[in-house]
C-alpha cells in the first residue's frame, strides 16, 4: 500500500510517498525558510504564495523519486491542520482536486499527530504503550499512546512552545533565524551553569515557557548593567559574543531539563514500553542526550531531515488510518483547520 502524503502547513511545501506505513519512498521539500529570514520570522503571505508556486512540481517529483504513477497510489493524506491558514488552504485543496481527478480516499490529517509518526519510519519502530515527546516551535505536549489513534495528551505548554522560546530567545540575543539551530550552536562555546535560570512550576504535565524567556531577558539586561525598561532590541549590540553563548548554554539547559523532568515523571507513573520524540526541536543535541540519559527506554527519534515539516510523517500517518480503517475526508467539502488539536 502506497500513500502520498502532502505537508504545507508554514514553509514549507513538501510531498512524499510511504509504503506500508513504514517504507519511505520518496520525499521531497520546497522551503520558503531563505525569503523569511530578513523578517526575523514567517510571513503568512509569503508562505502562501510559494506554496502556490511549487506545489505541483514538488508533488510530481515525490512521484517520480517514488517510482510511482497515479494508478500506484491507493490513497492522499494532507495536512488539515494545525499551521498558518493560507499555507493549509492551497495543500488541502491541491489535495482534494486530485483526489477527485485521479479517484482516490482522502485522508485528513493531524499536524501534529504526523510528527509523532515520523518514527515509524525507523528501523526499530516503537511498540505500544509509547511516551510521545512532542517538541516543535508550536507544540510542547507530552502524549500516552496505548495504540493507533488511541491516546491521551498528559500535558501541554500553557503559553510558548518550546520551539516559539528558542526563536524569541535567538533574537533576543541578536542570532540567525530560525532560532533552534542558532542557540544550539550558540550554546557550543557557552557555560550552561554560568546563569540560573528559573524553572516554571507547573501542573503535573504542563510546560511554561514564557517565564524562562523573560528570565534570559532581565539576565542579559543585568548582565550589561542596564535596568529593565531597557529596550530587547539594543541588546544584541551590547551583549559580548561570551555572554551570548553563555546565556545561550543556560537558558537551552534548562529547557532540556524541564522537558526531560517531565517526560521522566511520565515514564515512572505509566512504565510506556517505548518513548519517541517528535517535532522541529527534536533536532536538538542537547535534547537527545538528555532524554536519553534520563528515560531507561528504548528512545526513538527521527533522522533531522524528518524532525522538520515533511511529507513522509503525513503518508506514515495516512497508511496507518487507511490500515487501520479510519474514517476517510470527503474531498468535495474538507476544510482546514488551522486551530486542530490532538
Amino acid at each position: 500500500m502506497k500513500v502520498l502524503g502532502i505537508e504545507t502547513s508554514c514553509d514549507e511545501t513538501a510531498a512524499a510517498v510511504v509504503e506500508d506505513g513504514r517504507k519511505m519512498l520518496s520525499n521531497t521539500v520546497a522551503s520558503s525558510m531563505s525569503e523569511h529570514v530578513k523578517y526575523g520570522g514567517v510571513v503568512p503571505e509569503i508562505a502562501a504564495r510559494s506554496h502556490i508556486e511549487v506545489i505541483l512540481p514538488v508533488i510530481q517529483q515525490a512521484l517520480t523519486d517514488a517510482d510511482c504513477e497515479w494508478q500506484d497510489i491507493d490513497a492522499i493524506a494532507v495536512t488539515q491542520g494545525a499551521g498558518l491558514g493560507g499555507s493549509l488552504l492551497i495543500g488541502v485543496m491541491t489535495a482534494r482536486t486530485l483526489a477527485i481527478a485521479h479517484d482516490k480516499p482522502l485522508y485528513a490529517i493531524n499536524h501534529v499527530e504526523a510528527h509523532v509518526y515520523a518514527n515509524f519510519l525507523s528501523a526499530e519502530p516503537p511498540e505500544f504503550p509509547m511516551l510521545a515527546i512532542i517538541v516543535s516551535g508550536g507544540h510542547s505536549q507530552l502524549v500516552l499512546f496505548r495504540g493507533h489513534f488511541d491516546y491521551t495528551v498528559l500535558g501541554q505548554t500553557q503559553d510558548d512552545a518550546v520551539g516559539e522560546a528558542f526563536d524569541k530567545v535567538a533574537k533576543m540575543l541578536g542570532l540567525p533565524y530560525p532560532g533552534g539551530p542558532s542557540v544550539a550552536q550558540a550554546a557550543k562555546k557557552g557555560d550552561p551553569n554560568s546563569f540560573q535560570l528559573p524553572k516554571a512550576k507547573m501542573d503535573k504535565y504542563d510546560f511554561s515557557f514564557s517565564g524562562l524567556k523573560t528570565a534570559v531577558l532581565r539576565q542579559a539586561q543585568a548582565a550589561i548593567g542596564q535596568p529593565y525598561d531597557f529596550p530587547s532590541t539594543k541588546l544584541p549590540e551590547r551583549l559580548s559574543a561570551a555572554q551570548k553563548a553563555d546565556l545561550a548554554a543556560s537558558f537551552q539547559r534548562v529547557a532540556v531539563e524541564t522537558i526531560a523532568d517531565k517526560a521522566l515523571l511520565a515514564y515512572k507513573e505509566f512504565s510506556p514500553a517505548s518513548a519517541v520524540l517528535a517535532g522541529g526541536v527534536a533536532a536538538n543535541q542537547a535534547l537527545r542526550r538528555q532524554l536519553t540519559e534520563v528515560i531507561p527506554l528504548p528512545l526513538t527519534f527521527p533522522p533531522p531531515e524528518l524532525c522538520t515539516d515533511n511529507g513522509a510523517m503525513v503518508a506514515a500517518l495516512g497508511c496507518f488510518k487507511q490500515m487501520k480503517n479510519q474514517p476517510t475526508a470527503d474531498p468535495y467539502t474538507l476544510d482546514i483547520n488551522p486551530s486542530l488539536t490532538m
